[in-house]
Parts: structure tokens; C-alpha cells; sequence
């Protein structure tokens, strides 16, 4: 398959960006879905030790990826300790 690939873009050297976007699209939204399985306080992948990692997080802690009008250094504390 990868040789009929490497034909195809000898005879079309114009699908050489086409390749090189979708791998990198492809690429990105692989690195996105992992970072939210690893990052993310909603996911808990140690279901025994610690089966509730949001209530341990400080709350200027930044855990979105992007935000707008936003300063986590301000925010205080809101909620219980349990």
C-alpha cells in the first residue's frame, strides 16, 4: 500500500500538501485526545488510590486548555475540604 502511495506521488507531486496536511491534522487530534486522557481532573485512571482527582485540585489550578478573560491566579477557595 505504501508503494502504491509513493507511485502516486511521484506522478502528482501535487498531492505532496494534501498528504502533509492530513497527517498533520491527524497528528494534532491524536495529541489533543491524549492530552485530555492525561490531563484532564474529569478522567481517573487510578480508580483505587485516588477515584476522585477533581476534589484534590487547588482552584487556581488550570485545567482548560484555552480561556478568555480568565486569570486562575485570583480565583480563591470556594468549597469544602472533604
Amino acid at each position: 500500500m505504501l508503494l502504491t502511495i509513493r507511485k502516486q506521488l511521484r506522478n502528482h507531486p501535487a498531492l505532496i500538501p494534501l498528504f502533509f496536511f492530513i497527517g498533520g491534522g491527524a497528528a494534532m487530534s491524536l495529541m489533543y485526545l491524549a492530552r485530555l486522557g492525561l490531563r484532564n481532573p474529569d478522567v481517573s485512571w487510578d480508580r483505587k488510590n485516588n477515584p476522585e482527582p477533581w476534589n484534590k485540585l487547588s482552584p487556581n489550578y488550570q485545567y482548560k486548555f484555552f480561556t478568555v478573560n480568565m486569570d486562575y491566579s485570583k480565583l480563591k477557595k470556594d468549597r469544602p475540604d472533604f
